[in-house]
């Protein structure tokens, strides 16, 4: 098997300022899953206040949804970030076990595309729920049709059946499908054109005029794409990734 990574976008980072803001709208055109998370993360970030942790932020690209006067964010990530191509300093570091937090401290917590980079994942699920105020509420997001990635530091996809038993100790747990059979395959056809179009070896564009040619089926893939996550056609059982949502 190739272990080597030949396609990794750019760590996602929040709009701040005028290109990072085109960047991060442009990502939410072409990248499904990432749109298909800040989706559900806007409307969750919506109804927060008090204390909020943002587990596993990275560069923190959903900060800028918290509404300040209301809202204490604390972003917290592992000190070894720089696997990931994270480069914020002014977050908690953690060593990716114990959460460096008193029980029952926060009201809201987001942790995104995090889990299946975590050996032990039941340590930290059972972590939030440590530091998760009674009737607290938590959003965790998750891929499923996604490539090996971040390697070797990609251990798991999960599936619904595993998921509840991950988060059995809470009252509330909605597991949501992000998109479908659909977005999924739409995806795979977008990372295949992007990989290609931008090889990392010099002797393969020589195949850089096909994949020009054939841009314009990519723009239909990203329409299909969205498309089917806005109004869910397809088959739901092979998403482009979960969404859950918990109360203690």
């Amino acid at each position: 098997m190739n272990t080597i990574e030949d396609y990794r976008p750019k760590a996602h980072t929040p709009p701040t300022g005028f290109f990072n803001a085109i960047r991060f709208n442009i990502r939410l055109m072409v990248d499904l899953s990432v749109v298909s998370v800040y989706r559900h993360v806007k409307i969750f970030l919506q109804k927060a206040n008090g204390n909020l942790l943002d587990l596993g932020c990275g560069e923190s690209p959903y900060r800028f949804l918290v509404n300040e006067k209301t809202t204490n964010y604390f972003g917290v990530d592992i000190a070894d970030a720089v696997n990931f191509d994270y480069q914020r300093t002014d977050i908690t570091h953690f060593d990716g076990k114990k959460i460096p937090f008193v029980d029952t401290y926060f009201d809201f917590i987001i942790c995104t595309e995090v889990l299946e980079h975590v050996e032990d994942y039941q340590t930290l699920a059972d972590e939030v729920y440590r530091v998760l105020k009674v009737n607290g509420k938590a959003l965790f997001s998750i891929p499923w049709s996604a490539r090996y990635h971040y390697i070797p530091h990609d251990y798991f996809r999960y599936t619904p059946t595993t998921l509840k038993k991950i988060f059995l100790p809470y009252k509330e747990v909605e597991i949501i499908p992000r998109g479908t059979d659909v977005t999924s395959i739409s995806a795979k056809l977008i990372v295949l054109f992007f990989r290609n179009i931008f090889p990392n070896k010099i002797w393969r564009y020589v195949f850089f005029p096909f994949w020009l040619m054939v841009t314009p089926l990519i723009f239909f893939a990203i329409l299909f794409g969205q498309i089917s996550l806005l109004f869910k056609f397809g088959s739901d059982l092979d998403p482009i990734g979960y969404t859950i949502l918990m109360t203690k």
